[in-house]
């Protein structure tokens, strides 16, 4: 039987971000909409399940295309959250492997900062902006994801992912998406990330 997936507790408190975002968004998009993704992601392994037992007929693309949605939203999310901390614990530049990294791939931090900022700010509808591991090639990538799943990267170790769908902003910036982007950079928590690509890497 498919082990079911369970909403992760935020690792801070709903207003530590404020007053980059607020504690009604952080509510409404870690209790509801992320939820959502995990309740999804549940329903989709009942049906696979009852279909590997023939109790039930399903359309088979149709149920992974929700499986690969919802539980690349609930994965998304769970690396998201971590990936922010409150006020004076986030924001600023990254040190140790990180810095060697981006200063490596993307030649500076602050070109590193404007590729991933102009990435959220220009995926189209809703989506992510995603800096991957990849380790065929032992360097960094900044790719747009749209809808969860549409673009997204196979076999790369995700580090660090922007939300940039309308339920993470729409109440405090509404459509000023740009605002959004260039504000969540005070919130970074780079020992987060850095901790994700020394996993990556082995260290």
């Amino acid at each position: 039987m498919p082990k079911r997936y369970e909403l992760p507790p935020l690792p801070y408190a709903y207003n530590a971000l404020e007053p980059y975002i607020s504690e009604e968004i952080m509510r409404l998009h870690h209790d509801k909409h992320h939820l959502s993704y995990v309740n999804g992601a549940n329903a989709a392994l009942e049906k696979l399940e009852k279909y590997r037992k023939g109790e039930m007929q399903i359309d088979v693309r149709a149920v992974l295309r929700d499986l690969s949605f919802h539980f690349n939203g609930h994965m998304l999310h769970s690396i998201f959250w971590p990936n922010m901390a409150p006020q004076g614990k986030g924001g600023g530049q990254p040190g140790g492997y990180l810095a060697d990294y981006i200063a490596r791939d993307f030649g500076s931090f602050d070109a590193f900062k404007k590729e991933f900022s102009d990435t959220a700010k220009t995926v189209e509808g809703v989506g992510w902006a995603v800096l991957y591991y990849d380790s065929l090639n032992d360097q960094l990538l900044v790719l747009g994801v749209e809808k969860h799943n549409l673009m997204h990267a196979a076999n790369l170790s995700v580090l660090l992912a922007l939300d940039v769908w309308e339920h993470a902003y729409y109440l405090q910036y509404k459509n000023d998406r740009a605002s959004y982007v260039d504000n969540w950079w005070n919130v970074v928590n780079w020992d987060d990330v850095e901790a994700r690509l020394r996993k990556a890497l082995g260290k």
